[in-house]
């Protein structure tokens, strides 16, 4: 069954045990919207000369193939074409797909974090990861690319290093506007261990000159304790914790 990823229906997360990405081409965007994406986009830019306009994959289409499995079909675009979700009335515009990492602590909390104020997503709370990247030349976006990502993503923000075979294929989210997260369990690790990374992470940074893509970390139990952290979060994140806690219970 064909699923619409560009009408926002709440989110949804999603059990599939194989996962299958198929390439599409990119969208046909109207001269219009061409237009008020550019500009849209250059507003953004102006605001925040951090934004970077670097490949990023779309989502074209979602659909199941069987019980347990997903395909999620997907195009090579850029970064500027996320602007076109602030175009009124725009057509072409797609969602986007990411990689996060549900990273345990051995007491059974869940890590969360914190966008910087330079970054895309200024204060907003959500696990570790980010967008999916389109393969070099030759290579393939399959579950093992998405993993090796996922594993980057932790170790560049959190300073943990995580072997990819480690990470285990977890669930799929689709977002309110249609975002398609694909989300990989890692093997727990001691609260202080996760505390004591990522404070070496942001020293090596600061030392280097660099601003850390994250301000802040921090451990949840349950949904209660996302709504003690200050600042909004990503629309995935409270029922994934939601779900982990039922799953730990």
């Amino acid at each position: 069954m064909s699923e619409a990823l560009w009408r926002p229906s709440g989110v949804e997360l999603l059990e599939a045990h194989r996962l299958r990405l198929v390439e599409a081409a990119a969208p046909r965007i109207p001269p219009e919207e061409q237009a008020a994406m550019n500009r849209v986009w250059d507003e953004a830019v102006q605001a925040n000369p951090a934004l970077f306009d670097g490949p990023t994959v779309s989502c074209t289409g979602l659909e199941r193939d069987d019980p347990d499995g997903l395909v999620i079909t997907w195009a090579r675009t850029t970064f500027r074409l996320h602007a076109l979700r602030r175009v009124p009335g725009a057509t072409a515009w797609l969602p986007s797909l990411f990689v996060s990492v549900v990273q345990p602590s051995d007491d059974g909390r869940l890590l969360v974090v914190r966008m910087s104020s330079w970054t895309a997503a200024p204060g907003q709370w959500q696990l570790p990861g980010g967008s999916a990247e389109p393969p070099e030349d030759g290579g393939l976006l399959d579950t093992a690319a998405l993993r090796r990502h996922a594993a980057r993503e932790l170790a560049e923000e959190i300073g943990v290093g995580t072997a990819p075979g480690d990470l285990t294929s977890w669930l799929v989210t689709r977002g309110e506007d249609g975002s398609i997260g694909v989300m990989f369990l890692a093997p727990s690790r001691p609260a202080s261990y996760l505390d004591e990374r990522f404070a070496d992470l942001v020293v090596a940074e600061t030392a280097l000159g660099r601003d850390p893509e994250l301000d802040l970390i921090a451990l949840v139990h349950s949904p209660a304790d996302l709504a003690r952290l200050s600042g909004p979060h990503v629309d995935y994140l409270e029922p994934v914790v939601r779900r982990y806690a039922a799953r730990r219970s």
